[in-house]
Parts: C-alpha cells; sequence; structure tokens
C-alpha cells in the first residue's frame, strides 16, 4: 500500500507559488481528494470563491453556517446560488439543546450585555457547527482579505490552523474589495443585496449593520464593541 504523501506548510506553500486561484484551487483539490471544504458567508467575497470553484467543476465541498439569525436577504442569495450553479450548499446547524438553554436563562439578546454574552453565543452558533463541518478534512478554504481587519493583515493566503488540525487556504488574501467588486459585475455573479445598502460584512441580523462612510471594513459587525479585533471565533489563530 502507497503511504499517502505528507505536506508541511512550507511544501504547499511552494507547490500553490505563481498559480493563479482556480489553478490553485484545482492543484489543493487534488491534492486531497475529498478532503478540501469551502466555507461560505454568502457574502462579495464567498459568492466570488463560489462561482470559481462551481463554475471550474472544481470538486470541493461547499457549506454555510446558518446560526438562526441571518438576514432574509441572506437566505435569498443561498437560493439563488444553489439555482444558478444547480448544486446545493449544505448548511451546518447549532445545536438545539445548547441554544434552547441559552435564551432561556439569557434571553434573545444576551449578547449585548458583555463581550463574553457576544462570543458564547458565537461560540454556540458558529464555532461549535464549524468545528463539526470540517472534522476530517485537510484543506478549508475561505473567503479572508487581509484589508478586512488589522488582525487580517498578518495574515498569509496558506496558513496552519492548529486549533483544526488542517490548513487554511485564502484565495483572495491579496484581492481588493474594487476587484471583488469587479469580479461579481463582471461574471453577473449571485450577491446579496444588502451590499448595495452598506453592508460589508454580513453576520447574524442582531450584529450586523451597515457601515459609515470612513469606517472600516468590521465597523458593521458588533458595533457595540470598541475593540480592533473584531473577530467570533471562527478565525481565531
Amino acid at each position: 500500500m502507497i503511504a499517502e504523501p505528507s505536506y508541511t506548510l512550507e511544501s504547499l506553500t511552494d507547490l500553490l507559488a505563481g498559480k493563479n486561484e482556480v489553478d490553485a484551487l484545482r492543484t489543493l483539490a487534488a491534492l486531497f481528494p475529498g478532503e478540501v471544504v469551502f466555507s461560505t458567508s454568502l457574502g462579495y467575497e464567498d459568492q466570488v470563491i463560489t462561482d470559481l470553484l462551481f463554475s471550474n467543476h472544481i470538486p470541493v465541498k461547499v457549506f454555510t453556517l446558518d446560526t438562526g439569525r441571518m438576514f432574509g436577504e441572506t437566505y435569498q442569495v443561498w437560493q439563488k446560488t444553489n439555482s444558478r450553479y444547480d448544486t446545493k450548499i449544505e448548511a451546518y446547524f447549532p445545536n438545539q439543546a445548547a441554544i434552547e438553554n441559552l435564551l432561556n436563562e439569557k434571553g434573545p439578546f444576551s449578547f449585548y450585555d458583555s463581550v463574553e454574552n457576544r462570543k458564547e453565543c458565537c461560540f454556540l452558533r458558529k464555532v461549535e457547527p464549524l468545528n463539526r463541518a470540517l472534522a476530517g478534512n485537510k484543506i478549508w478554504i475561505t473567503g479572508i482579505r487581509a484589508e478586512q481587519s488589522q488582525n487580517r493583515q498578518t495574515m498569509t493566503p496558506l496558513e496552519w490552523d492548529e486549533a483544526h488540525q488542517l490548513f487554511k487556504f485564502h484565495p483572495l488574501m491579496d484581492w481588493s474589495f474594487d476587484q471583488v467588486k469587479e469580479y461579481i459585475r463582471e461574471n453577473n455573479v449571485p450577491y446579496n443585496p444588502l451590499h448595495d445598502r452598506g453592508f460589508v460584512s454580513i453576520g447574524c441580523q442582531p450584529c450586523t449593520r451597515a457601515i459609515r462612510e470612513g469606517e472600516d471594513f468590521r465597523a458593521g459587525r458588533w458595533w457595540w464593541e470598541d475593540q480592533s479585533k473584531k473577530e467570533c471565533g471562527l478565525h481565531s489563530r
């Protein structure tokens, strides 16, 4: 029996060097068949990656985390995306009993009361389902861009995720927001109409607002928290 080749961060980085986004995604799918997944929030960046995968028939499993608090517009673009590419983006949901306990103990808006409460809600609705979705896989594709936040400017396109014991690949890491929007326009990719109303980063409905002129990309997420590193725990390093 031939042993499965092992890859280091350095060796995989070298294999992807010089490749465009499509070729890099194809390479990873070929190296790790059935073990590459893409988590989509159905926002601008993720819709670009979805189009790259589905339009080029790259065999990568695509899933989303349905937190139970999503905007109606997010569900609409989910449906349009399934119809456009004749596919089914898989859904992962929070543990029902855990959410029932949270709401019964702390009410439906406990996340406004403290950072700890907000992180607890994010963990139950996003992190725990994500852990299940990633289990057993080798590559996790994301729509992270360096431009999105201070915390993300130090990331590299390929990283080792110690918590999940897999590689994370960010094919749009060096893209600008204008590049993302241009790709969406030129390829007629379905996108969330909230983007046209000032929503740049779209998460749960109670925790997301449109940004104001001059604000950074993440200002609309958990806006009541005065912090520079606004993360929900999905991409903790």
